[in-house]
């Protein structure tokens, strides 16, 4: 459901567990251990989905980015636009309907990161953007292949395919979040002089599903600071990777 795909994304509810609960109060990694084995498909609060070999489009934003009154907003839109597919009795109508719905609530999600006129926006400081443009980076060719990149003041963009590994399974998408969100989360709160969440728990991911999507999803985040209206041209923006240009 659309409620279900974005809920988490928006609200950043908390998973409940001993281990899930000391990274969310220090890192909001947000993963309970055993969701940190390979799963076609799994759930927390929304579900997640890992098709083998699937290249994903994931987002995930700083603690406290979005405020509550606007979570209720984007929720309730959500939920009218789930009123109105429900109504639609074809089952292939309504999966093209929901996907183009899902776009436009992403949109409209993203737009409010953007503007960053709420919360921390720790990722401004180039020392903290470097911390997780280097753990991007660090696991390219570890754990998946690494596609491209941006980082905003509050929230990353990455495109990536996850990797098999040695014993024929593949990584899991929730082990490389909580790996891409330890690293800087940890080094990140000594640079501020702070403790406590850092990300907000859980993260937006999407998967790719041909070569036209993944074109239009790589102009989405490599022109994410243009029409922020931070750069003119893309490659002036220093928190953006692209794989094919070095």
């Amino acid at each position: 459901m659309l409620r279900s795909r974005l809920i988490t994304c928006v609200t950043g509810r908390l998973v409940s567990g001993v281990a899930g609960q000391v990274d969310n109060l220090r890192y909001g990694v947000g993963v309970r251990v055993k969701t940190l084995n390979y799963q076609p498909e799994y759930r927390r609060y929304l579900p997640h989905i890992q098709p083998p070999g699937a290249t994903l489009f994931v987002t995930y934003r700083l603690a406290g980015s979005i405020p509550a009154a606007v979570q209720e907003q984007l929720l309730a839109e959500i939920e009218e636009v789930e009123k109105r597919l429900a109504q639609i009795e074809d089952p292939v109508e309504r999966a093209r309907a929901a996907y183009l719905e899902h776009r436009r609530a992403f949109g409209r999600y993203d737009k409010v990161l953007d503007a960053a006129e709420y919360g921390p926006t720790w990722l401004k400081e180039p020392r903290i953007a470097k911390l997780v443009a280097d753990s991007l980076h660090y696991w390219d060719k570890r754990r998946y292949d690494l596609d491209c990149f941006s980082i905003m003041s509050n929230h990353a963009h990455t495109v990536f395919t996850p990797l098999v590994k040695e014993s024929g399974v593949y990584f899991a998408l929730s082990r490389i979040m909580h790996s891409l969100k330890r690293y800087p989360a940890n080094e990140g709160n000594k640079i501020l002089g702070r403790d406590g969440r850092f990300w907000q728990p859980e993260s937006y991911d999407h998967v790719v599903r041909d070569e036209a999507e993944l074109q239009r999803i790589r102009r989405y985040v490599l022109n994410n600071p243009v029409t922020a209206g931070l750069v003119d041209e893309w490659r002036d923006w220093p928190w953006t990777y692209f794989c094919s240009v070095e």
